[in-house]
């Protein structure tokens, strides 16, 4: 299995579906609904998610027929083909369809090719409204807009990144008091929010804004992100030696088999 020649298609298919999504911009979009987790955001689709899936999928399924790729993608229903193969994609084809709809600059193409055993080996995303592709291969680096990517904590305070507005997070309190170890271990004396993207975008927002955290939660309810949401950023976190792990400090479980949600260990990405 070539991964540069999968890598290369990954990124062909992530900049395929930014096409489809710039073709959308400030149009008005009917909002539909979908089965998701617990907050809104994981239950809001539009038509611009569903042809950006096409144009990935257009580009992708080929490699799957090569390769023998299981293939999980946030618009289609999960049919088991990722807990059966080696090896499968794993697509998010509009991260953050809510900010799109709201005209933020927080949303993203996320494309990920995972082992059976959840290690991500490719990691592709695709910012539309800045156009910054970013990826990153297993034991070659990371990269944006196809040069080394590297970059460094040297912000004199810290930033807490998140896709839910801090106030009306629930747990609130215990994110704030963790934010305030971390200024005390880091000896810094103020943190500043960054609020509102997609969570995958988030991840890169981590690494381009330390140093620098998101975090979430374990809870019961169904939700936390999906699969589709970590691995491509997990990735190219893995590759900058940077911090991608469960709230709890255990590996990411980036092919769960009971659902793709990621509620049952939380997540936590540091920039330090």
């Amino acid at each position: 299995m070539n991964l540069e020649k999968l890598c290369e298609s990954a990124m062909k298919a992530a900049l395929a579906a930014g096409a489809v999504i710039r073709s959308y911009q400030n149009e008005d979009i009917e909002v539909e609904h979908k089965e998701g987790g617990s907050n809104y955001a994981s239950q809001v689709v539009s038509k611009v998610d569903r042809e950006a899936e096409q144009a990935v999928l257009k580009e992708l399924i080929p490699s799957c027929e090569k390769y023998d790729l299981g293939l999980l993608s946030e618009e289609t229903e999960d049919n088991g083909g990722r807990l059966e193969k080696d090896f499968f994609w794993c697509i998010d084809p509009l991260d953050g369809t809510l900010c799109f709809l709201n005209n933020f600059p927080g949303y993203s193409v996320s494309i990920a090719l995972v082992s059976k055993s959840g290690e991500p080996l490719i990691g592709v995303v695709y910012d539309p409204s800045r156009d910054n592709l970013y990826h990153a291969l297993k034991g070659q680096g990371a990269f944006k807009n196809r040069s080394p990517w590297q970059v460094k904590a040297s912000n004199d305070y810290f930033t807490y990144v998140t896709d839910h507005y801090l106030a009306k997070t629930p747990r609130r309190d215990d994110i704030k008091l963790f934010l305030k170890q971390k200024l005390e271990s880091l000896k810094l004396d103020r943190y500043e929010l960054m609020e509102g993207a997609g969570c995958v975008l988030n991840g890169i927002l981590v690494l381009e804004n330390g140093p620098a955290c998101m975090l979430k939660h374990p809870k019961a309810e169904k939700g936390g992100g999906s699969i589709w949401d970590y691995a491509a950023t997990a990735c190219i976190f893995k590759e900058m030696g940077k911090v991608v792990e469960g709230f709890n400090g255990e590996p990411l479980d980036l092919n769960k088999a009971e659902n793709t949600f990621m509620n049952h260990q939380g997540m936590y990405y540091e920039n330090v």
